[in-house]
């Protein structure tokens, strides 16, 4: 099934939601479409040691925000080392804070040198244009989550399908309810549709499963409330630029064949 342009994608939804299943359905069912995630993106560059990993490294173990420049410059700089966008920068004059910042001797490298070059490196060249080819077709995870982060991601490139993924939140409450954890793998199960094999106990090593923290549901209200409060405007924005598309439903498996038939309407040849 091939695309006849680029999509450039994003999914906002309430916590448990379901975006997470969306995503990999999304992603299983149409190869073309690549994942690019800001959280990853961030993570790659702690383990690599480079100037920008290391400067953000004790903020994101802190559970801190990195600050948007610093993932604009991180999500630029990956379209273009693909060529999904088309740079005014010379050939070979890209910082791609690929290389270890760590010297020979153990010892980090001036690494706020290299941050600083970083984020200064394409503010005097005017902005790219986005590359239309099917293959510079991703799904943006992670970012943005509120409309100031959307107009800044704009000046870089345009999301063309902004999907606002609605479930009740009572229905979402009861989901999370039945979820439980093995933390050292991440595997989630739920005892309405999931369940383990063993109550309490991970298929794979056998050990015991834990509730998530934000999973109680006084602490999910709160979360809900935050997210009303910035997604409204994210979906405002998306909206008055015409990309945007609301789908709803009680369960992912609803949800799935209806986010499928649009995506084909809008990108499939």
């Amino acid at each position: 099934m091939r695309l006849r342009k680029a999509a450039r994608v994003i999914l906002v939804g309430a916590p448990g939601v379901g975006k997470g299943t969306q995503s990999e359905r999304l992603l299983q069912r149409f190869p073309q479409l690549s994942s690019i995630s800001s959280g990853d993106l961030l993570r790659h560059n702690v383990k690599q040691r480079t100037p920008l990993g290391i400067k953000v490294e004790s903020t994101m173990k802190s559970g801190g925000l990195v600050p948007d420049d610093l993932i604009l410059r991180l999500i630029r700089n990956e379209l273009n080392q693909r060529g999904w966008i088309l740079s005014s920068h010379p050939a070979g004059n890209v910082i791609t804070l690929a290389s270890s910042a760590v010297t020979a001797s153990g010892f980090p490298a001036d690494h706020d040198s290299g941050v600083d070059a970083f984020m200064s490196s394409s503010s005097s060249f005017a902005p790219p244009q986005a590359s239309d080819d099917p293959s510079a077709s991703f799904l943006l995870d992670g970012f943005p989550r509120t409309a100031t982060q959307a107009g800044r991601l704009d000046e870089i490139i345009p999301i063309n399908w902004a999907v606002s993924i609605k479930t009740p939140v009572d229905v979402i409450l009861e989901r999370i309810s039945g979820r439980w954890v093995h933390e050292p793998s991440g595997r989630v199960y739920n005892t309405t549709f999931n369940a383990p094999k063993v109550p309490g106990r991970d298929d794979i090593t056998g050990e015991t499963l834990v509730r998530r923290a934000d999973d109680d549901e006084e602490v999910y209200r709160a979360r809900f409330k935050k997210f009303q409060e910035t997604s409204e405007p994210l979906l405002e924005h998306y909206a008055r630029k015409g990309v945007l598309w609301e789908v709803e439903g009680l369960s992912s498996d609803e949800i799935t064949p209806k986010l499928f038939r649009e995506f084909e309407r809008r990108f499939v040849e």
